[in-house]
């Protein structure tokens, strides 16, 4: 049996039924530390949500989907938080590295947190440094909207920023409502999907010696820190309650 994740539901396919994936559409997640990059990864492949994360360590996850029915294998560099420094800001090697291997970059902030939003300026003109000729498209992704009452961004400066910035805008809740993340990933991966199909793997075979080894190679699919993450959580929450 092979696990298809069909953007909506995940579904299992007889081993007969599968097909092979005609094409890879690959996304890098940056933003500040604590905007709830790895949740919004996490709510995304496999619709759950867990609120508390081990210090993210710049995992990359592979999902066999279908876009448009098409099926298509959708990979995602979630990052390490960037922090801006007394001298300035630059992207860490393999953040840069990252940006270089997408196909999309997914920039994100925390409608709690100012100081990520802030950030946001700084992120796309470095992203755009290191893209070079070949920058991927971006997208911004303001995050923890059912946070009311810790706000410290306006609704209407996301916006705003995107139109400066030429990129599209979402407001999302990783914890509240699995919908918002997904249409707005799912409505990037059909962008991506639409465009033309990047050189054979054949003629990119020399490029390949040029892969930072700070990437890693996927799994496919690549599952199986998520099943880690999700049982030391539940181990969490049995301790909690076994302690009241």
């Amino acid at each position: 049996m092979r696990l298809i994740h069909n953007m909506s539901t995940i579904t299992e396919f007889p081993a007969a039924e599968y097909t092979a994936p005609n094409r890879t559409i690959k996304i890098a997640v940056i933003g500040g530390s604590g905007v709830g990059k790895t949740a919004l990864v996490v709510r995304f492949l496999t619709k759950r949500f867990i609120g508390d994360y081990e210090r993210n360590a710049g995992n990359l996850y592979s999902r066999e989907v279908q876009v448009d029915g098409d099926q298509v294998t959708i990979q995602v560099q979630d990052t390490p938080g960037v922090e801006l420094t007394d001298n300035g800001m630059t992207l860490p090697e393999h953040v840069s590295g990252s940006v270089q291997w997408a196909d999309a970059v997914v920039l994100v902030y925390s409608v709690t947190d100012r100081h990520s939003f802030d950030l946001i300026c700084h992120l796309h003109q470095l992203v755009q440094r290191a893209g070079g000729a070949n920058t991927p498209p971006v997208i911004l992704l303001a995050n923890k909207a059912d946070l009311l009452h810790l706000r410290r961004v306006e609704p209407q400066q996301g916006p705003l920023l995107a139109t400066t910035l030429g990129c599209s805008f979402y407001e999302v809740s990783a914890s509240e409502d699995y919908n918002q993340v997904h249409g707005a990933f799912h409505r990037l991966c059909c962008q991506l999907a639409k465009q033309p199909a990047p050189v054979t793997a054949a003629a990119s075979a020399p490029s390949e010696k040029k892969r930072s080894p700070l990437i890693p190679r996927p799994k496919s699919p690549n599952m199986q820190d998520l099943k880690r993450r999700f049982k030391q959580a539940l181990s969490a929450k049995v301790r909690t309650v076994t302690s009241v």
